[in-house]
């Protein structure tokens, strides 16, 4: 029972998600499938379906101008927390719209850096400005928080048409809750 509902919350985020990417203003779309369309399939299926259940369930519940961010023809490169970095929050896909919205969206923001940076531009910075007007410091694929937390970057390069993912096993946070 409890999978099944997991299963029907998932679709339900995942029709949400696909009448908003539909409702972005056609010129603020890039050709080709968008950082937000690569989430949904690479969590759909293979290798790294049901990772990004939590992050998805974030960017629906932020301030609309994330996933408008996210889905527009800007170049960005995101920062990815798989489930297991927002479960060590105790965060999952049913508990974090729960968290207050203005926090939930710097946090996300924290995320997403200008420009499209590939492994190689990554491990060459020292620190990288993120949209939330905060720095995240890198050292050898390791980026760091302003609280001193670690997260390390485990998949590299996952191209979109409007950016590059990285995905990292940690929740970077730009201050504390």
């Amino acid at each position: 029972m409890h999978t099944t509902l997991k299963r029907m919350t998932f679709l339900v985020a995942f029709a949400l998600i696909c009448v908003l990417v539909t409702a972005v203003p056609a010129l603020a779309a890039p050709p080709g499938p968008t950082i937000v369309d690569v989430a949904i399939a690479v969590n759909s299926e293979g290798d790294y379906a049901g990772y990004f259940d939590t992050l998805i369930a974030g960017v629906l519940a932020a301030d609309p101008a994330v996933l408008e961010t996210l889905s527009g023809n800007g170049q960005y490169t995101v920062f990815a927390p798989t489930d297991d970095a927002f479960a060590a929050l105790d965060l999952d896909e049913s508990n974090i719209a729960e968290l207050d919205q203005g926090f939930l969206t710097e946090v996300l923001l924290y995320h997403v850096a200008h420009g499209r940076r590939y492994a190689e531009s990554v491990v060459e910075s020292d620190r990288i400005r993120t949209l939330s007007k905060d720095f995240l410091y890198q050292d050898g694929g390791v980026l760091t928080d302003n609280l001193g937390r670690e997260a390390t970057i485990i998949v590299t390069d996952v191209e979109a048409a409007n950016g590059i993912i990285h995905v990292i096993d940690t929740v970077v946070l730009p201050y504390a809750p």
